[in-house]
């Protein structure tokens, strides 16, 4: 079975899949959200006597709490290992859906339905798996692959404008880290008018071959991080306040911070730092913060899993579309590259 499949009807592919795989009974995840929008899109193929789980949508509960809640219903349910689950849902549904399959009885099977422009072009992509905890992004998981993953533009329909952004964050860092052709034709301006089939496919491919490369990140992967690390630490934590930010937004602040760094530090130059900040704030603005905040901010940034030590690694580009990576920087470094981008004005 092909490892991802890109289709235009989710039901009849869902259908096919399944008649593909035998599994003693089937399990749907989904979160409150894909469960009224998404799942009446596949709900007519799916077996009698699936079990359907639902939980509350958002981040914030992407933990070992939701966790324990999905690992009790599929026990009361007497699931074996021989069980089959479908992830339905954005990149905390895939993320959090394939870890808890590939904890329950030391694994069952599963596969992703990304809903997400996120999930589609990153969460569900790959093999990582895994939760937050102690309000740390990612902090506990594994790497283990689905059987498929089944990517339906359709769902796209579904979305905010803002989810459709934040998961564009991730379109523009495939470009910047990848492919100087690929970001140089992506839209600022009316960035919503896109060919979304088109750019999630390219968008895959680039990732994919990232992730084949590399499957455990030992080295090339890491390039796929970069606007992650201090873009995680501005999710984390604003993540249980009034001000959240969506991952995508919080990437989008990150890769400007990191580009400055690389500017810094491996020889980026200013006319290309310049095009992806103008091309960046077009996009998503600024994020208001106080510099007071940053010391707990920096904090997070330690907490990152490229770190080796109390050394801070990062991904930096070296031009846009070539990204290096275990570069390392200090603490000071950071704080300088976040004030740069407060210090920035916006028109």
């Amino acid at each position: 079975m092909d490892p991802v499949i890109f289709t235009s009807e989710a039901k009849q592919t869902l259908s096919a899949v399944l008649a593909q795989l035998s599994f003693s009974r089937l399990v749907v995840l989904t979160d409150t959200n894909t469960q009224s929008n998404c799942l009446p899109l596949i709900g007519t193929v799916l077996p009698e006597g699936t079990l359907f789980i639902s939980v509350t949508p958002g981040e914030i509960h992407k933990n070992l709490e939701t966790c324990s809640v999905i690992w009790s219903k599929m026990t009361e349910a007497a699931l074996d290992r021989k069980a089959l689950m479908v992830n339905l849902g954005g990149g905390v549904i895939t993320d959090m859906g394939g870890f808890c399959a590939s904890i329950y009885k030391r694994g069952i099977r599963f596969i992703n339905m990304p809903t997400t422009l996120l999930s589609q072009v990153d969460a569900s992509v790959g093999g990582k798996l895994g939760v937050d905890f102690n309000g740390l992004k990612n902090h506990l998981g594994v790497f283990n692959e689905p059987e498929t993953v089944l990517i339906a533009p359709e769902f796209l329909e579904t979305l905010s404008k803002a989810e459709l952004r934040s998961g564009y964050a991730e379109i523009l860092k495939h470009g910047l880290i990848r492919d100087k052709v690929y970001f140089s034709s992506l839209k600022s301006a009316n960035w919503e008018d896109q060919d979304w089939e088109s750019l999630i496919y390219h968008s895959v491919a680039i990732k994919n071959a990232v992730v084949t490369a590399d499957p455990k990140e030992a080295g090339l992967r890491k390039i796929l991080n970069f606007g992650h690390t201090i873009g995680h630490a501005f999710e984390s934590f604003y993540l249980d306040t009034p001000n959240h930010l969506l991952h995508g937004e919080a990437i989008a602040l990150g890769m400007i911070c990191e580009g400055f760094l690389s500017f810094q530090k491996v020889g980026f130059s200013y006319e290309e730092l310049d095009q992806l900040t103008k091309t960046l704030l077009q996009i998503y603005g600024k994020v208001d913060f106080s510099v007071n905040e940053l010391d707990p901010i920096l904090d997070l940034c330690l907490q990152d899993k490229k770190n080796e030590g109390s050394t801070l690694m990062f991904s930096l580009l070296t031009s846009i579309g070539d990204c290096t990576y275990n570069i390392p920087v200090t603490r000071e470094e950071i704080r300088e590259a976040i004030i740069h981008y407060h210090n920035l004005k916006t028109a």
